[in-house]
């Protein structure tokens, strides 16, 4: 295997760990912090001489979110992130109260699960799912079914691109 065993992460760190550079990065954190109600991981923040943030991180999960200022040259990293949540609609709704913009609405997908994406004033693109247990999938897009889960990501995407 060439993965490390999740056993063997030193700490409490997770095998595969996000890592955004963005601008603001305190403000970033600010906002993860509201929206998922975690706090930031106040012994892991690095801030350089002139106060922007080398590394910063907070606990999601079993995941750290790290995340940096964008320093001089360096161009801003955002990402796309799946997140797993009890309710969709309400965590699109914290997001939308801390400054993001939904992409896609609450959703029912497949196997079981709601689906929504929000993207945050940093350009980064958040899916969430939750458990839908019971719930029958709905038709796909080629049998008449809605477009929605596609549409609003290609709208978005190509939006982003042209900035």
């Amino acid at each position: 295997m060439i993965l490390l065993p999740a056993e063997s992460v030193p700490g409490t760190g997770a095998v595969l760990n996000p890592f955004v550079i963005v601008d603001d990065a305190s403000g970033f954190l600010d906002f993860v912090s509201e929206v998922f109600g975690v706090p930031e991981t106040l012994e892991a923040r690095t801030p350089a001489p002139d106060g922007k943030l080398i590394h910063a991180q907070l606990r999601l999960g079993t995941v750290d979110l790290m995340v940096a200022d964008r320093l001089d040259g360096w161009p801003a990293r955002p990402a796309l992130l799946q997140v797993w949540v009890n309710d969709v609609a309400a965590t699109l709704a914290r997001g939308v109260a801390n400054g993001a913009t939904i992409v896609t609405e609450a959703t029912p997908f497949y196997a079981e699960t709601t689906l929504g994406r929000m993207l945050d004033r940093w350009d980064n693109l958040w899916w969430f799912w939750a458990p839908a247990p019971g719930r029958p999938d709905p038709l796909p897009a080629w049998e008449g079914g809605p477009d929605v889960v596609f549409s609003t990501l290609d709208e978005t995407l190509k939006a982003l691109a042209k900035r």
